[in-house]
């Protein structure tokens, strides 16, 4: 079989003998898919008009040099404002909290809660209306949670503390699911496994056919990339509202996954993060905006609290800074982000 020539080439054969002229008519090619199938004539009529293309040179430089109507910039839309809170919540006690050959018999995305775990959930949801509630009555709250079943049944019992008009959306996102720790899971096994990790490191161990925290690590950027997108096109307030109203985020996930999120969002190094502990069951960190616009852990926490988290005093002492600090600015006195990286007594590991 010969190939046929090229649609934009003509044939070695055309080359040589030039068609009659009805057939050059028919051969005339139009590379732009957004032509196809439209007849030239009929294009050209669509196409507006374009100011001096047939117009000679000297006609040209005339049009050129006429003055053009003045055009009054317009003026800029207000960038949306930002939610007054990001809320990290961990769900309630879990089947595999209690009984850890759980993973064994039940995949670990169809996990859900147990009765205390339900109880958790309420808890929660009730703690957060009554955060959100001493801002005024102006106050709405948008939810992003994990496909696994024990982070929905969490969100759905959160849910109950709030009446509909409050809440803006609810957003199931798979970027923060659970660590991956494998399939059906030895429990045996498994236990070694996180002695293992105990030796190797909490972030970089890789768990067999699953994850390590450096690989959560990797999509929860891409997750704060899609929040942060979020953020800036007004995706929180409903159409139609001009008002900040207190917009409240709350990201219902795991343990892991969270601590990573605020690894990245503040830039923690790897000593940092394997210093934090696990968030309780129902439990729920509050990033809150301080003088400047900025998130900190402060605004909400005490020092006593974030230090029981695992912040140490540099790290307390950044959050103190993200306090008063606006968007845009930086820390130069923080490890990651100056010199005090090469200060001698900076501990790498």
């Amino acid at each position: 079989m010969v190939a046929a020539p090229s649609m934009c080439r003509p044939s070695a054969a055309a080359l040589v003998v030039a068609p009659p002229a009805a057939a050059r008519r028919r051969l005339r090619c139009r590379c732009c898919e957004d032509t196809l199938g439209v007849p030239r004539r009929r294009l050209q009529q669509q196409l507006p008009a374009v100011p001096g293309l047939h117009l000679n040179h000297a006609q040209q430089q005339q049009q050129a040099a006429a003055p053009a109507p003045h055009l009054a910039p317009a003026a800029a839309p207000p960038p949306p404002p930002r939610p007054r809170r990001i809320v990290l919540v961990r769900h309630g006690e879990s089947e595999d909290n209690v009984d850890e050959a759980a993973y064994t018999r039940v995949p670990d995305p169809r996990i859900g809660l147990t009765a205390q775990g339900w109880s958790d959930a309420d808890d929660c949801g009730r703690r957060l209306r009554d955060l959100f509630a001493q801002d005024g009555d102006d106050w709405k709250v948008y939810f992003y949670v994990s496909p696994y079943r024990r982070s929905l049944e969490t969100l759905r019992g959160m849910g109950h503390a709030f009446e509909p008009h409050r809440i803006v959306g609810v957003r199931e996102e798979p970027r923060l699911r659970e660590q991956d720790f494998g399939n059906f899971q030895d429990r045996e096994q498994m236990r070694l496994e996180k002695e293992i990790r105990l030796r190797y490191g909490r972030f970089f161990y890789r768990f067999p056919n699953g994850e390590s925290a450096a690989d959560v690590y990797d999509r929860i950027t891409g997750f704060r990339e899609t929040l942060l997108a979020d953020i800036d096109i007004g995706r929180f307030h409903p159409p139609g509202t001009t008002t900040t109203g207190d917009m409240n985020i709350v990201l219902v996930s795991h343990g892991l996954a969270l601590r990573v999120f605020l690894m990245r969002w503040y830039k923690w190094t790897v000593r940092q993060f394997e210093g934090l502990e696990k968030l309780a069951n129902g439990g729920a960190l509050v990033m809150q905006t301080g003088d400047g616009g900025r998130y900190s852990l402060l605004v909400h926490h005490t020092a006593d609290e974030l230090r029981a988290f695992g912040l140490t005093e540099e790290m307390l002492q950044d959050q103190m800074w993200q306090k008063t600090a606006r968007p845009g600015e930086l820390n130069h006195g923080f490890m990651t982000n100056g010199q005090s990286f090469f200060h001698p007594f900076t501990t790498i590991y």
